[in-house]
Order: structure tokens, then sequence, then C-alpha cells
């Protein structure tokens, strides 16, 4: 497996149809060694002060004719992994299931701190909630790998549905003791460990490898639309209802995911083979970053990101609360805000983004994140906090969707669930860390000191990687 991630592939090139060549993974380099533009370490780079022009005319007879800038639209691969029945199936299914998913996770934070008063326990639901992703989320990369994707997620569906019938029917009860409504989250946040990696290396399965990238983007469109709808309505259910009806509402949700996934075939794909034991076979995520300093480096800013800056989503129901004095229905205003910024995001990569360079795309989205986390901390009107949270939700899949596309793009195929588990490690995994840390800080110092902590923290750890690994500038 480690010859498979050393070795180099083979040197092609592309022809682009507006006449410029284009270099697809591969390594280039000049007799000396010195790299030069093309893929080094599995990362598209480009030599400064070597322009398009002179790669083209050094191509030879692959040089096309200059043709005329065409005006901007929207790429045909944005759209390209809705030609495929069975990936629209499970994105509409998937659509719903997320509403319901934004619905309860509002809700779950609003009964916490109605119940409770503490800034400490709305951090600590966050932390349970994702707290498996850190212990399983490893593990559930090489599951992934070695069994039926579909099998798996259709049974982490279902768990997750059983979690949201509980809850509900006991909180309507009033028969459900804070430690067992901590318990089911954590339930179905084992659930969800293994759900989310293997979801993402599933999308190869439905779409192959000429549409992945349209098929990322559409993920992250849904997750992104699904966050303006589902807490904008949890707000206004909860403001008249209670919270009651967003877990049941939830529970339906799943239903129509699970039913898309009853229907869909998904193409066959060879499967890794696990010889060399399970722990073995986690560890070949890691190596590969390793072999791939430039993929490492973007896993190192996920983590400073998940762990500092982005600890202000649990703590946004004391905030509505305590600090703008909002209530529920400005909770879900202020989630819906973060959700508009995100979906702007998803449609920006999904329309523009193969314009775009991704190297300083990552920068400009890491720093922006923490700033607007920054800022947002030292505001009290709510308007302006809801504009700093579009900005924020904006910053966040900027970055973390333009990472996870690459990082899926440079992994081998027999790798690629392993790759995403690592992802998903530091992503959501490290999250409750970093809830559980905001949390225990907002009960000492404030909720506005922890979270402006928790960025600045984030953007210094940011631009030492940077500064560290300047490669990353040259990035496509």
């Amino acid at each position: 497996m480690q010859e498979e991630i050393g070795q180099p592939l083979e040197q092609r090139l592309e022809v682009e149809r507006v006449g410029t060549v284009a270099f697809v993974p591969g390594i280039l380099r000049e007799p000396h060694g010195r790299a030069t533009s093309g893929v080094r370490d599995g990362v598209s780079v480009h030599t400064p002060g070597q322009s398009t022009q002179e790669e083209a005319a050094s191509a030879g007879p692959l040089t096309a004719a200059p043709t005329p800038r065409r005006r901007w639209r929207i790429p045909r691969p944005a759209v390209g992994a809705l030609r495929h029945r069975d990936f629209r199936l499970f994105w509409w299914g998937q659509l719903g299931s997320l509403v319901g998913t934004w619905m309860q996770s509002t809700a779950q934070g609003w009964w916490v701190l109605e119940r409770t008063n503490s800034a400490f326990y709305v951090g600590l639901t966050a932390a349970l909630a994702n707290a498996p992703s850190l212990l399983l989320s490893l593990v559930a990369g090489v599951v992934a790998d070695r069994h039926d994707k579909r099998r798996i997620l259709l049974t982490a569906q279902a768990v997750a549905l059983g979690g949201a019938v509980l809850l509900g029917l006991l909180i309507h009860l009033q028969r459900l003791p804070l430690v067992l409504f901590l318990a089911v989250v954590t339930l179905v946040g084992v659930a969800n460990a293994f759900e989310v990696p293997t979801r993402q290396a599933f999308f190869v399965e439905l779409v192959g490898r000429e549409d992945l990238p349209s098929a990322i983007a559409l993920n992250s469109a849904a997750f992104n639309l699904s966050r303006i709808v589902g807490p904008a309505l949890a707000g206004a259910v909860i403001a008249r209802w209670g919270v009651v009806p967003c877990f049941y509402a939830n529970a339906l949700s799943y239903l129509a995911v699970i039913a898309a996934l009853l229907r869909i075939r998904p193409r066959p794909r060879p499967r890794a083979p696990g010889a060399g034991g399970l722990w073995r076979d986690v560890g070949e995520g890691f190596r590969f970053l390793r072999r791939c300093p430039e993929a490492g480096a973007l896993i190192a800013v996920v983590a400073a990101l998940s762990l500092g800056a982005l600890p202000y989503l649990a703590l946004l129901p004391v905030f509505a609360r305590d600090v703008l004095r909002v209530g529920a229905r400005g909770l879900g205003a202020l989630l819906a805000a973060n959700g508009v910024g995100a979906l702007l995001a998803g449609v920006l990569l999904a329309g523009w983004g193969r314009r775009l360079r991704r190297g300083p795309l990552l920068f400009v989205a890491a720093v922006g994140l923490g700033a607007s986390v920054l800022a947002f901390a030292t505001v009290r009107w709510p308007p302006l906090a809801a504009l700093l949270l579009a900005l924020a939700g904006f910053c966040t899949i900027l970055h973390n969707a333009t990472a996870n596309a690459l990082l899926q793009t440079w992994a081998p195929e027999s790798l690629r669930s392993r790759v995403v588990s690592v992802y998903v490690f530091v992503f959501l995994g490290m999250a409750p860390l970093g809830s559980l840390a905001a949390g225990e800080l907002a009960h000492r110092v404030g909720p506005r000191a922890a979270v402006a902590w928790g960025a600045a923290t984030a953007l210094g750890v940011t631009l030492a990687v940077w500064r560290r690994r300047p490669t990353l500038w040259r990035v496509r």
C-alpha cells in the first residue's frame, strides 16, 4: 500500500477547450529533480514565473489554438451528477433528512438550555453528539472500504430514526432524565460517526469519477440549504408548540433517505482486502498524509478551525438568549443566516470553483472564518451578528468543501474512505473537544470571551501552518 501511495502516477496532459494545457495528477520534474508546473507529491502546483503560454508552447503538438474568452456561466460538471438516477434519489432523500436533522439539533440545544440554564450542558450536548466521530470515524473508514456502503448507511439512518422517536416521546411525556437524554444523543452520534465518512465515499459509486466533484458540490449545497430551512422552521415551531414536534419531524425525514437507499443500486467498486489488520489499515490514511505534506497541512488547518473557531455554533443558544436577547425565534434566524452564507459558498464552488485558484481560496476562507467569528463575539446588535454569522458560514464551506474535494482527488482509489475518515475525524471528531472547552470556558468567563479566545487561537494556527507550508499557495 505504501508503494501505491508513493509511486508517481503516469504523467499526462489534458488539452482544455479554451486552448490552454492542464496538468492532471502525476509528477513532472526537470532532469535535476526540480519540480515544475504539474503535481508534486499528488498536489497540483504551478511554479511562479512560468506563464500558461510558456507551458502551452512547450507542449508541442498538444497545444490548441487560443479561442476567445467565453462568458462566465455555471459549468456543466456543477450539476453533472444529477444525470444519474441513483444520485438524484439519494440527493433528494438526503435533503429532506438534513432539514429534519437541523430541526432536532436546534431543539436539542434549546431544550437543554431551558432544562439546565447552563452553558456548560449546552456545550456538553454538542460534544457528546460529535464525540463518537473522534473515537470511531477512523474505524468507520476501514469498515466502509471493506463492506457494502449502502447497508452501512441504512443501518445508521435506522438508528438515528429510533433515537429521534424516543427523545420526542419522552420529552412529550415529561419523563426524560438529563442522563438518558445525553445517552441517546451519544448513541445517535455513534451512528453518525459511521454514516458521514461512508456517505462521502459513497458518491463515487453513484456517479463515477467523472462526476465526483459535481456530487460533492451538490451535497454541500443540500447540506447548507437545510441549514437555512431547518433552523428557521425549528425556531417557529419551538416558539409556537415547543421542542417535541421538531423531534417527530426529524424522525419522519429519515424515512425519505431510507426509501431512497432501498431503491438505488450503486455500481460495484473494488473493496480493500484488509489483509494488514484493522489498525494497520487505519494507519494507511495517516501515512498518506505524511507522504503528501500539502494534504497534511490542510488537515492541520481543518483541525485548528474545528477546535477553535467552530464551537461558536454550540454556544449560539446562549448568545441568542443571554447576549443578543432574541429568544428561540431569533436563534432560528441566526442559524438560518449562517446557513445562507454557507449555501452561497456551495453555489460559488459548484458554479465557478474550477475557475478559482484553490490555494489562495483556502487561505482567504480560513482567515475569513477566524476573523468573522472573532468579530461576532464582540457585537450585541442582532442584525450585525446575523451578517457576521453568514460570513462565517460562507468561509466555513468555502474552506472545508474545497479541502474535502482536494483530499478525495489526491487519495488513491483504495484509500479514499480512509482519507475521508481522517478528514471527518478532525472536522467532526475534534469538534466535541472544542465545544466542551468552549462550554466550560463560557461558564467561567462568559460566552463572548470563550468564542473570541477560540477564534483567535484558530487564526494563529492557520497563519503558522501557511507560513510553514508555502507550497499551498500554488495548489490549483
